[in-house]
């Protein structure tokens, strides 16, 4: 038996409608005495995309505060965890339905809880001049042949990732270099990797590699999400002005099927916020030793 202190967790399915599908998540309750060391070892004990940590906040505009862990580093910010913890906080009723705020290293972010699904908005958008795409397409073993017309560029609402564009059937195709994908993160702050998309009207076929995080493939990414509809807009592909949305399919070539809904709100051909919602499941509930 173990004679350890113990905390409750659960795992959860962030951007699905059934268990075994979308991004799992490990989510730790009651941790705010741990230490960074302390979430950062039950996060690789774990060894999912993300482990979070719910604590208080220090702003008290805030429902909580959110650590994000890969099993290799902390993140100032994700997408589906911040989705997956906010439905469960919920479902345990520790917050209430409706708007409610999340500290993170990224700033206060809003989510909104309905009943079969959570928005959250993400921090203001940003997007990049074009890129040269060798590296991006180096990176994910694509070539020159399989791109569209739309210019390679970062975008992000609190995480960066380049945006790639490619005919449909070469999505499937992508194949991640870890060497390659390492060297696009490091090439500036915040960037997390590399979305290679395929677009047909309104709807996004998406794999996502962030191997300088540790990751190297994503089955549903929430951060990047809601920076392609910056993207998007930028590229011409959404209206440059109002609401638009905007569906996203990935994971389906890990087995993970997710399913991630977009809007985009632009002025003058600039997006100025993106929010991103999708559905969650539980899955597994426990408890851990503390480190």
């Amino acid at each position: 038996m173990l004679d350890a202190p113990l905390l409750d967790y659960w795992v959860v399915d962030v951007f699905a409608d059934r268990s075994f599908a979308g991004n799992p998540l490990a989510v730790v309750l009651d941790g705010d005495d741990l230490s960074t060391e302390q979430m950062q070892a039950l996060a690789a004990e774990f060894n999912l995309s993300e482990t979070t940590f719910p604590v208080r906040p220090v702003d008290a505009s805030a429902n909580y505060r959110l650590r994000i862990f890969t099993p290799a580093l902390e993140l100032p910010f994700a997408g589906h965890p911040s989705v997956g913890t906010a439905w469960l906080m919920h479902q345990l009723g520790r917050v209430g339905a409706g708007r409610i705020v999340q500290e993170c290293g990224a700033g206060l972010l809003p989510l909104d809880i309905g009943p079969d699904r959570v928005a959250l908005t993400g921090g203001e958008p940003t997007v990049g001049e074009p890129v040269d795409p060798a590296l991006l397409l180096a990176a994910v073993g694509l070539d020159a042949a399989d791109l569209t017309g739309a210019d390679a560029r970062w975008a992000g609402t609190g995480l960066n990732w380049a945006f790639l564009s490619v005919i449909d059937e070469a999505v499937a195709r992508a194949r991640p270099n870890l060497d390659r994908l390492a060297e696009v993160s490091a090439s500036g702050p915040d960037r997390a990797g590399v979305a290679v998309l395929g677009w047909t009207d309104g709807r996004a076929h998406v794999r996502v590699f962030a191997g300088g995080f540790g990751v190297p493939e994503d089955p549903a990414t929430g951060s990047a999400g809601l920076a392609l509809g910056a993207w998007l807009v930028a590229s011409g592909l959404l209206s440059a002005d109002g609401e638009s949305s905007y569906e996203i399919a990935q994971g389906l070539e890990m087995g993970r099927p997710s399913r991630l809904s977009g809007v985009v709100i632009a002025e003058a051909g600039r997006a100025v916020q993106c929010r991103v919602s999708g559905s969650v499941t539980a899955v597994a509930r426990g408890q851990i030793a503390v480190p």
